[in-house]
Parts: structure tokens; sequence; C-alpha cells
């Protein structure tokens, strides 16, 4: 079915260095706009369902822009409130081989991280919504985002929302310790609860054994066994995870697994070489996973479009991952021969 999805977050500003040159070698900057939450609404709208993206940004012209490209791509904007005075940017710098790519953030005092629960109609956005999106990131932007989230939060199971979080740890923004303070509560409200390795760890306080995703190695049966602590804590009724093998800045392996509370699925497994753009990847797979456990009739079906969905994103430059379902489906369905389409 195609739902109404919302996606509560921040959109900023993203200025990327031109190809793989350095932050000190740039005279310019590549424009374009994303943000976690941002990123999940413009892949649920290429899959055709009705998405919302919840936020504020100022009036002014690059507040604009922000809501323009959503605009473009589909995302309805009726539910963003405007004022404040900054759009949060990130600098990107992109790695190459053994050179992992740099984000820097300008974000303080932007206009969602300021933003209070009560300048939103909760009740109208959340009336006739199907799925409710977040991530870690919003919450730790400031007190008042975290409060925020909250708020947003009990909307949603008041009106029965099925709600996902991508843990999504930022360590730029906010210590285990605090990161494990505000969203370890907010957890009886999720639903379906999507992570990996290190934000299991960080956000909540569950470490896999027998992981290095610095050399490679990953191993799902130390994923099964924190998956169902996770579910047996918090509630959970999905837990999923990307699988990612870091072998460079270029080159990853790349899978999904999910635990409904019974059975584990995994998908095929992608070696994705080379990389064009990998951030925004774990957006996709969100944004993915959310359509599969929406449409497809099967949990491996709903998985391997997931997988599918984010392989294909690590090809295409930006943070929005503009593919179509049935580009994912004919990738889910076994052709990556990259032949050109006539």
């Amino acid at each position: 079915m195609m739902a109404k999805v919302i996606t509560l977050g921040e959109i900023m500003l993203r200025l990327s260095t031109p190809g793989v040159s350095r932050f000190v070698q740039s005279n310019a900057f590549d424009v374009v706009y994303g943000g976690g939450e941002a990123n999940v609404a413009v892949s649920l709208a290429n899959y055709g369902h009705d998405a919302y993206f919840v936020s504020k940004l100022p009036k002014h012209e690059i507040g604009q822009a922000a809501v323009n490209m959503l605009r473009t791509y589909g995302v309805h904007t009726n539910y963003i409130k405007r004022g404040g005075d900054r759009v949060g940017i990130y600098f990107l710098e992109t790695g190459a081989a053994m050179r992992p790519s740099k984000v820097i953030y300008d974000r303080a005092n932007s206009a969602i991280a300021l933003a209070k629960a009560d300048e939103f109609d909760w009740d109208k956005i959340f009336k006739d919504a199907d799925w409710f999106h977040f991530s870690g990131i919003t919450p730790a932007l400031s007190d008042s985002a975290a409060e925020l989230t909250k708020i947003a939060l009990e909307k949603a199971k008041y009106y029965n929302v099925t709600v996902s979080v991508d843990l999504n740890y930022r360590k730029k923004l906010w210590t285990p310790e605090k990161a494990q303070s505000v969203m370890r509560p907010l957890m009886k409200y999720v639903d379906v609860c999507i992570g990996n390795e290190e934000d299991a760890e960080l956000v909540l306080g569950f470490k896999p054994s027998g992981v290095d995703i610095h050399k490679g190695e990953l191993n799902t049966e130390s994923y099964e066994k924190i998956f169902k602590e996770m579910k047996e804590t918090f509630g959970f009724k999905f837990v999923a995870t990307s699988l990612r093998e870091s072998y460079s800045a270029n080159h990853n392996g790349w899978r999904i697994l999910l635990y409904d509370g019974k059975d584990f699925f995994e998908s095929k497994r992608y070696d994705i070489n080379p990389i064009v753009d990998r951030v925004g990847g774990g957006d996709s797979f969100s944004g993915g996973l959310i359509h599969g456990l929406l449409t497809k009739p099967t949990r491996q079906e709903a998985v391997e479009f997931a997988a599918a969905a984010s392989a294909l994103k690590h090809t295409i430059p930006g943070d929005f991952n503009l593919v179509s379902e049935d580009e994912v489906n004919a990738l889910a369905g076994g052709d990556a021969s990259g032949r050109v389409q006539r």
C-alpha cells in the first residue's frame, strides 16, 4: 500500500569539495541539500508514498531553496514551519582509497535546533499518518529538539502510527552518555529500530562481539544475539542493521540483516566498487526498508529491496537516493549488469 509517511529532522546545506579534492585545495564548493530524515522522505516519495518532512527553516532565500529542493523530488512541505535565522551547514570532503571522507558541521543554533514543540500542529500532522520516522540526529541537536522529538513520538503513538528510528550516533553532536540518557527512554515508542554496530553500542549500550568493520570482518551471529537482547529490552517489532565491510573509501561490501522477533533475514551481498558517494547510504537503507515492510509480501523481499536501494545510493552524488521502485526491483531481482537501458 502507498502510505502517508512523516519524517522529522533537519535539512542542511551541503558544501562539498569538487571531486575528491581536499578542503585546503578548494576554491569553490558544490551545493546540494540533505539530512537524515529528509533523505528518507525523498526515497519514499520516489517510491510513490505521500512523504511529509517536518522541520523549521528560515524565511530567507536559503531556507526557501531547501524547501524547493524537497518539493522538486515530491516531498510534501506543508508541515515545515518558517522562522529562525539559520539553515544548518555541513562541509564534505570526499575520501579516496585509504583516505576517509570528512565532515565538518556548522549547524549550531539552526532553526530546527531552536524550535519548540508547540509551534507544530501534531494532531494535524499525525491524524491520518501511517508511519513516522526519526533519527538520533534530531534529539542530539539541542535539548529543545529532544523535547520536540519526544512530543512527536507521544502524538504518533496516540494515533497508532508505526514508528521507526535510525539510531544514527554522531560524536560531533553529543557523548554516548548523553545519547543514552535521551534515546533509551524514547525507545518505548519505537516499532522498528535501525542502527549499525556503533549505533547499538553508543546509543543503546549493546555491543556485538566479533565485529571489526575496519578489517572488513562482520559476524552475523553476534548481531543476532544483540538483536534478541534489544527486542527483549525495548519490545521492538523489528530490528535491522546494515552490514558494511569497509575495505577503502571507494570499496565496500554491503548487506542488510533484519530480525522480526522470530526469524532472521539476510540480504544478498553487494560489492560496491567504486563508490561515488556514500553519504546518505544509511538513510536510503531506512527508506528502502520502510517501503519494503509496507508493501512487500515477505520479510525477505523487504530486506532485498532495502539492500538494493541502499547499494544503488552509493552510485549517486548528493544526499538523496534518486532511484525509482522499478530500478530497485531490477537490482534486487539480480540485474546488476549496469548495461545501458534503451
